[in-house]
């Protein structure tokens, strides 16, 4: 760090200046992208006194392990405890080091160390890495490098994973897709449509389709939306609308003088044009659009709610009819109302069968077998009765009716 202070203050006032201003950046995006909570904080700072038991580690944790591109804070901390959304224990074992957990960059060393009844994690910079020290004298100049640390740090999961579902899936209220613009036509009057074609679309008569951006807006096309049950209650939580597709206005309504046959002039409406730029399924006359939603910066860190949660899963998203695996996501019967939030892990439990006891001559009773454990699941998009999850990782798969609760 010394030596970094050095540098800096040898190059120009210029150079120091924007030096500065790009060190600010770097290290200031990720937490905003990727908050700390004080709670994770605490519980860092208590396991960074005193560690961690042995009994938390994983049985095969490695005494030493060098971070690879590709790899996540999820995966570490599977790596070394027994739970991975106690990645603040994690933290907490490396806290002198680690001053940002979100901070975590290919080529650096994770060594474990064990000390009685209790281990802690310490960074080690790989040999020939960044920080490495020379083994030559060398002479150098005073430059100003760019680097983008922040898209190099290691994100918490996959965000593949999850992004393409923060467009499609949605929960709307009763009536609202009803309302919505609609396709009313498409050229040659073609029933099904699909990537490329152009289409024409209607809004409601006080709020027409009109183009509000430069180069046009992005719409996702959606079909009716299916009531969402609780599997106990059979309540209607809210309403799934299954997404086809997007389009792009180029051309917003307007109206037209058409002369009639009498040769009187009549003013019609004139549709607004749309391009299909995408193609999840065939559309066709009478689907609705709604304005595509912003990017959002979310952070999906993995950690237990705060307080107690017993829920079900309603659905599976997209194909997934009877079971849905690893990487796929479901629908639960909790959401914001509930305390859920973007990055809460849930486990999964499989409901054990209910079978007749013939254990001894006479006996005829009906017992139910105990639910046992089939997974975990992350909440990454919560609506305020129903919540997106995805599905981390699972032994038999995932059906509509398994219960979900706070995984410890």
């Amino acid at each position: 760090m010394m030596a970094q202070r050095e540098a800096v203050a040898a190059l120009p006032p210029l150079a120091r200046r924007a030096a500065a201003v790009l060190a600010a950046a770097v290290f200031a995006l990720p937490a905003l992208a990727q908050p700390v909570t004080p709670g994770q904080r605490a519980t860092a700072q208590q396991v960074a006194q005193s560690g961690v038991p042995l009994s938390e580690l994983a049985p095969n944790a490695p005494d030493r392990y060098t971070v690879k591109r590709g790899d996540t804070l999820w995966d570490l901390s599977r790596l070394f405890l027994t739970s991975p959304w106690r990645w603040p224990e994690l933290w907490g074992m490396n806290l002198q080091d680690v001053r940002n957990p979100h901070l975590i960059y290919p080529g650096q060393q994770l060594v474990l160390e064990r000390d009685g009844d209790r281990a802690r994690l310490r960074l080690q910079q790989a040999q020939g890495g960044i920080d490495s020290p020379p083994t030559d004298t060398i002479r150098v100049s005073p430059r100003v490098r760019i680097e983008s640390l922040a898209d190099a740090a290691l994100p918490t999961l996959q965000p593949h994973l999850i992004e393409p579902f923060l467009a499609e899936a949605l929960i709307v209220e009763e009536g609202l897709l009803e309302q919505a613009p609609r396709i009313v036509a498409a050229p040659e009057h073609r029933v099904l449509i699909t990537r490329g074609d152009r289409v024409y679309a209607r809004g409601g008569a006080e709020t027409p389709l009109m183009v509000k951006a430069r180069g046009g807006d992005e719409y996702r096309v959606f079909r009716s939306a299916v009531p969402l049950r609780d599997p106990v209650t059979r309540k209607v939580l809210g309403y799934e609308a299954q997404y086809l597709g997007s389009a792009l206005l180029v051309r917003g309504e307007d109206k037209a003088s058409v002369p009639d046959r009498g040769g009187d002039a009549r003013e019609l409406p004139v549709p607004a044009t749309l391009d299909i730029v995408s193609a999840r399924s065939e559309m066709r006359v009478g689907d609705r659009l709604l304005p595509a939603p912003e990017r959002q910066l979310v952070s999906y860190t993995p950690r237990a709610p705060e307080g107690a949660v017993e829920g079900a899963v309603v659905s599976m998203y997209g194909d997934s009819v009877a079971l849905a695996g690893q990487n796929q996501v479901v629908v639960i019967n909790k959401g914001t109302a509930d305390g859920l939030a973007s990055g809460h892990v849930l486990a999964i439990l499989r409901a054990g069968p209910r079978i007749v006891d013939r254990s001894q001559p006479g006996e005829r009773s009906e017992i139910k077998l105990p639910n046992e454990r089939n997974g975990l699941m992350m909440v990454f998009r919560p609506f305020e009765r129903l919540s997106y999850a995805l599905i981390l990782e699972t032994g038999d798969g995932v059906k509509v009716g398994d219960r979900v609760v706070n995984p410890r």
